[in-house]
């Protein structure tokens, strides 16, 4: 009994075995046969694409070679106008004529679409980056206000309605200060200088005295 029940065993096993056997030669024939129809039908849609690009760019061409054509002929219209027109003033001679060829330009197309398209991608990233440059308002400048009256002409001084020259006796007044008493040494363009009592020389400018930094008065004393 043991041994029947063993051979019955083997006996199912072997044709299970077969059974497994087969249906994995089946599964890989059919991935075989499903590649297979996968690859020409992506072999069919890269030809149609290609096609397509190629009948584009040779319709551009086309385009292109019309107008070149269109302006040549314009050129060589505008030379036979420009050869066939006469001087009234010369007496008629016969001029060599010089053939002249131009050759034409042409175009190639040395990019893809894609790489187009990746460059005009950058640049525009570059531009929103950079952004426009701003410029700040400068502040509005401070005009100061003169508020006396005093300049130098001819070697002499005009402050407030007097002139004053060289060696003439003033008072310097500042705020905040005793008035000092000088002799004008010197009348400059923009400068006045002077000499004090104890024999120092200083120097004042104009500005100061417009400006109401200093001010000066006839000493009589």
């Amino acid at each position: 009994a043991k041994e029947s029940n063993i051979a019955v065993i083997c006996l199912i096993t072997g044709i299970y075995r077969e059974l497994c056997l087969e249906s994995v030669k089946n599964k890989y024939e059919c991935e075989i046969q499903a590649s297979r129809q996968h690859c020409e039908s992506e072999k069919l849609l890269l030809y149609d694409t290609v096609q397509s690009e190629l009948e584009e760019k040779i319709r551009r061409l086309e385009e292109d070679r019309h107008s070149i054509d269109i302006t040549s002929e314009l050129w060589n219209d505008e030379l036979q106008s420009r050869k066939k027109r006469k001087d009234p003033f010369s007496p008629d001679k016969k001029k060599p004529v010089f053939s002249l060829t131009f050759p034409r330009p042409y175009i190639v197309y040395m990019l893809q679409d894609l790489d187009i398209l990746e460059d005009w991608t950058t640049i525009r990233k570059a531009m929103a980056t950079l952004g426009p440059h701003r410029v700040k308002p400068e502040p509005p400048v401070k005009l100061e206000k003169h508020l006396h009256s005093a300049r130098s002409e001819e070697g002499r001084l005009y402050y407030d309605g007097e002139w004053y020259g060289r060696g003439q006796t003033i008072c310097i007044d500042k705020k905040d200060e005793c008035p000092t008493s000088a002799i004008i040494t010197t009348i400059n363009h923009d400068e006045v200088w002077f000499k004090r009592p104890d024999g120092s020389k200083s120097k004042l400018y104009i500005s100061q005295l417009q400006k109401g930094r200093y001010s000066i008065k006839h000493n009589h004393n």
